[in-house]
């Protein structure tokens, strides 16, 4: 991919894009059709790399989400175990209200243990509401307590609209998320917990010598997707979401509110579709890789110039066929003095298609350069009065 740079001297100030959706900045290239209307109460789709959202309805409407709440009671669990404040190999005590939690079971018995783990997978793969209420009860003693530790997660990884009152998604006045939100938490599970994240590709689970599927049925289908989580309760109708990858492209589909098993597959699989047919994602740049003409003139150093490099990935979301359309803007001085410590941040790469920011990133010094003797810094001294 050849970009267009635009080398910048001093401080640039852009007129701001980022809000402006994708497929209003195409630029040149294949016409980009509109994006599917579905029979849902709300639905979101977004790369799951950069969030980057591609198509959404009522994607900030306050729904309940059923047994989709339990990708946040998995993900609790998933961390305590990654910072190691418990382990799959855990035997949970299993109380009665957890056994007679009612709904979708994992036929877990009152007064027996359990390990972590095969819990884990009766939440994931079986949605035991059973499951769940002892996973809460092991990790913050109540469920009630649980809801809070719920709230207060959601809220640090950026989910500004839910809120949870239990851990199962069984009815409860107040209990609420949107698909925006759960957008965030899908990609924060996979990012967070790649191991653990497996799980939810799991097609079957046996416990107690009782074999029970996966609910989501797209895992059967060769779409892609190897997880995440349904719902369903008479309130909230049918809820999926869904995580496909293609190529290295991944993308995180959410759709509540439909009217069937059959329609959430069907909708799922609209938006998966028009995602991968219309959209692409790549790394343009990794974190400390030299960028472009974007060597410097160094003055008074060991060295005569240096290469700058973004300090963190450059990821773009791209539509079909604007990788031509693509510029970068680099805002750095022309001229550097020495002494430079490697990483140190001179400046802003950003990475535009119209008017949009795809991707932006503070710019620093490749490679360290020392200064120059007494010599050098003299002459080089000399030289730039006259430069």
């Amino acid at each position: 991919m050849r970009l267009f740079w635009i080398a910048l001297t001093y401080v640039f100030s852009l007129a701001a894009g980022a809000n402006v959706p994708l497929t209003e900045v195409l630029g040149n290239g294949p016409p980009i059709p509109e994006a599917p209307e579905l029979k849902a109460s709300g639905y979101l789709l977004i790369d799951a790399t950069n969030g980057e959202v591609l198509v959404e309805h009522n994607a900030d409407q306050p729904l309940p989400p059923a047994s989709l709440t339990k990708m946040m009671t998995a993900y609790i669990a998933e961390r305590e175990i990654a910072e190691g404040r418990a382990s799959f190999s855990d035997e949970v005590p299993i109380s009665v209200k957890a056994w007679k939690t009612g709904g979708s079971r994992m036929f877990i018995r009152e007064g027996t243990k359990v390990r972590l783990e095969d819990l884990l997978r009766g939440i994931i793969i079986q949605s035991g509401n059973d499951a769940s209420v002892a996973v809460a009860e092991y990790i913050a003693g109540s469920e009630d307590v649980f809801a809070d530790v719920m709230n207060k997660t959601a809220k640090s990884i950026g989910m500004t609209n839910t809120q949870f009152r239990n851990s199962t998604g069984l009815p409860q006045e107040g209990h609420y998320t949107t698909a925006k939100d759960l957008g965030i938490l899908a990609a924060r599970t996979i990012r967070d917990f790649p191991k653990t994240y497996a799980i939810y590709s799991e097609r079957n689970f046996t416990y107690n010598g009782i074999k029970q599927a996966n609910r989501n049925n797209l895992l059967f289908r060769d779409l892609g997707v190897d997880g995440l989580k349904t719902g369903h309760t008479a309130e909230a109708g049918y809820c999926l979401v869904a995580s496909a990858e293609r190529d290295g492209f991944r993308l995180i589909s959410v759709v509540m509110g439909t009217v069937s098993e059959k329609s959430r597959e069907q909708e799922t699989t609209k938006l998966l579709q028009y995602g991968f047919r219309y959209f692409s994602g790549r790394t343009l740049f990794g974190a400390g890789q030299p960028l472009p003409e974007s060597t410097r003139k160094v003055w008074f150093g060991e060295s005569e110039s240096v290469d700058l490099a973004p300090t963190q990935a450059l990821y773009v979301t791209l539509p079909l066929g604007r990788e031509p359309s693509i510029q970068a803007i680099l805002d750095a001085p022309d001229s550097l003095d020495a002494p430079l410590e490697s990483g140190t941040a001179v400046g802003t790469v950003r990475i535009m298609l119209g008017e949009r920011i795809l991707a932006e990133s503070p710019v620093a010094v490749a490679n360290a350069v020392p200064e120059g003797g007494i010599f050098k810094r003299l002459m080089d001294y000399v030289l730039r009065l006259f430069a």
